[in-house]
């Protein structure tokens, strides 16, 4: 599958994406980060006619996953999180019923198709993206112009040197990114193109990145 469906919403005051995700013929969709407002998530869903099947976590922190208990309290889904995160985050573990623990690399199946969880650390312990044919979503692991921050509990520049230079290098360019916030002049871009341009992929070795990671903020 290359072109699967994705429905990108902005919401909340943080400049969230969250994402519907799921095969173009089939009704069966995941949501991706579901926070902030679990109503216009399920319009999205009846809208295009589809059937929210799952949850995907891309991470723990509160502006991903803080429409988690609504959404559970309206729909009987499965939650998907990688177990590192779920060892880090007390939040997620408290939805012990729904989690379904993945390793890197495990499948996510929605409808007639299978995904991908690519573990990528760096932001978190767990923090994953969701492969699904030639779309990324790739939470707070990767934006368009940058990465996630490394310096928050559970952060490590040197796990997100290699997420970055090892995990998602093998991506293929012609993928297209869905990020985690709307931080960029574009909410997608090919994967190829953010290699080109991001400063984060220019760094030659870990010491070098980490140093530009880790100066201080403004």
């Amino acid at each position: 599958m290359r072109n699967p469906y994705v429905r990108q919403l902005k919401l909340g005051p943080m400049d969230n994406f969250v994402y519907l995700v799921g095969a173009a013929d089939s009704r069966d969709v995941v949501v991706v980060d579901p926070a902030w407002d679990v109503d216009a998530i399920e319009r999205a869903v009846e809208e295009d006619g589809k059937r929210l099947a799952g949850a995907f976590v891309s991470h723990c922190h509160f502006d991903h996953i803080n429409g988690l208990p609504e959404l559970l309290s309206r729909h009987d889904v499965p939650v998907y999180a990688q177990r590192a995160e779920v060892e880090f985050s007390a939040e997620l573990r408290e939805l012990s019923d729904a989690l379904r623990l993945l390793g890197p690399g495990d499948a996510v199946p929605v409808g007639t198709e299978t995904f991908h969880a690519l573990h990528t650390p760096g932001h978190t312990p767990g923090s994953h993206c969701l492969l699904a044919g030639d779309a990324l979503v790739s939470g707070d692991t990767l934006f368009i112009n940058g990465c996630g921050r490394c310096d928050m509990n559970g952060g490590d520049p040197e796990a997100m040197y290699r997420s970055l230079s090892q995990v998602l290098l093998k991506v293929p360019d012609s993928t297209r990114l869905w990020p985690g916030h709307d931080y960029a002049d574009v909410p997608v871009a090919a994967l190829g193109e953010v290699r080109q341009k991001n400063p984060y992929f220019s760094f030659p070795d870990v010491a070098s990145f980490v140093a530009f990671r880790m100066r201080p903020r403004k």
